[in-house]
């Protein structure tokens, strides 16, 4: 029988998992409602450690700024405070800017952040038990799981057999100078394989990349647009054009689509294309290997070599320093292992993300999720920052109503005991 640990717990109406730009606006409008919450996460972890340094946003100014509830502390305010050059279109963010903005926005609308990472999450009768890595147990109400892309980096079957010292995720790597004069494959043909290439032609590396497809798509350069173009393709936060402007303005709509409907256009809507501004930093600078696919991946005289083909069945092989897997993200809720293997069990998903009701809630009373997990449920908008702006204001207004007069500090919290498993049960 497991030992039982007879302890105090501290309690929360609600518990946020994640401090990147949806878990940090969602927590700036429960504030703003007086919802007591506890945020956990290191802020604006992903962008500020798994991204490369120097990179530049793909999406526009006016569609990279966090949410307060009133939209008083946008990505153009904090340039126009802090002097640094910003337009709505046209001139590519820097990611250090970006990361910037997020943690004065962070210290100004969510100063209780927790710097803390949550190592399980179990049910229990009150609603949930989580236990910190600092060994903290909280009781919880209401979740909101906002882990953003962290848990879910894609590597191909094809190179995961390889020794870790020579293939790695892009999401591994923020400093590139350590590659400076070593032989480096990307693999990808997206923004991140794109940007990763030449940011480490630039780091002095010597780079190529491969790529299953025929071209590289690189985005157009914003144009001015005619009045016609205007209200045919209408400029949203995620790109123009009247099927990104139903993506942005009815989520809802798009969740009582067929879940195969809505399967597909997630994978199919802005699929794998390098924004303009990279493009004359590879091309002519960069090999780049389209059309090929990795037909076999092995160690020889201490490099990774891998056999290419193509389609007409044309072999070669390339050998390289060292892989870099740009090669995107696959949403797995069995990824999430912090999450008890119970409570992943009870959570119905649609792929393998969560199915989610109309305020976010999974099939598992309690327990949200937001962001690039809630994609295949609400479409290509949560794959972006900006849709952090709908999220937030119907998650919080549904979280206000539900726990409102219901309060965990408004009830007698009967003792938990906790087993040494992590799970739970009232004494």
């Amino acid at each position: 029988m497991a030992q039982l640990d007879v302890q105090p717990f501290n309690a929360a109406d609600v518990v946020i998992i994640g401090a990147g730009p949806y878990g940090l606006s969602i927590a700036s409008h429960l504030r703003a409602r007086g919802i007591h919450f506890r945020i956990f996460g290191k802020p604006m972890s992903a962008w500020s450690t798994q991204m490369p340094r120097k990179m530049r946003l793909k999406s526009e100014g006016f569609a990279s700024s966090l949410y307060d509830p009133g939209c008083q502390f946008t990505l153009r305010d904090y340039c126009e405070e802090h002097g640094l050059p910003y337009a709505d279109t046209g001139n590519p963010v820097p990611l250090e800017t970006f990361v910037s903005y997020g943690l004065a926005f962070q210290k100004k609308f969510v100063p209780n952040l927790e710097e803390k990472l949550i190592v399980s999450l179990s049910q229990c009768p009150a609603g949930f038990a989580l236990r910190l890595e600092d060994g903290e147990r909280v009781l919880a109400r209401k979740v909101v799981v906002a882990v953003g892309i962290t848990h879910f980096g894609h590597v191909p079957e094809v190179l995961r057999a390889l020794p870790k010292e020579f293939v790695s995720h892009s999401s591994a790597h923020s400093n590139l100078e350590g590659f400076r004069d070593r032989q480096i494959t990307v693999v990808g043909a997206g923004a991140s394989a794109l940007d990763l290439a030449a940011l480490l032609h630039q780091a002095g590396a010597s780079v190529q990349v491969i790529a299953r497809a025929s071209s590289i798509r690189f985005h157009d350069p914003p144009q001015p647009r005619s009045l016609a173009e205007k209200l045919l393709r209408p400029a949203t936060g995620i790109g123009p054009g009247m099927k990104l402007f139903f993506y942005v303005h009815a989520p809802l709509i798009f969740r009582q689509m067929p879940e195969a409907f809505r399967l597909e256009k997630v994978r199919e809507t802005l699929g794998p294309a390098p924004p303009w501004f990279v493009k004359e930093q590879v091309v002519g600078k960069v090999p780049l290997h389209v059309g090929v696919e990795i037909t076999g991946a092995s160690i020889q005289n201490h490099k990774a070599r891998l056999q290419l083909t193509d389609g007409k069945g044309n072999q070669q092989t390339v050998d390289a320093d060292h892989i870099i897997s740009a090669t995107g993200y696959q949403v797995d809720l069995e990824r999430l292992e912090f999450l008890d293997s119970e409570v992943r069990e009870k959570v119905r998903t649609a792929g393998k993300a969560p199915a989610l009701s109309a305020n976010f809630e999974s099939s598992v009373p309690g327990l949200y999720f937001v962001g690039v997990t809630a994609a295949n449920t609400f479409g290509p908008l949560m794959r972006f920052a900006f849709g952090a702006k709908v999220t937030a204001r119907r998650i919080s207004k549904h979280l206000a109503k539900s726990v409102h007069g219901k309060s965990i500090f408004h009830r007698t919290a009967k003792a938990q005991v906790f087993e040494d498993d992590g799970a739970t049960r009232q004494i």
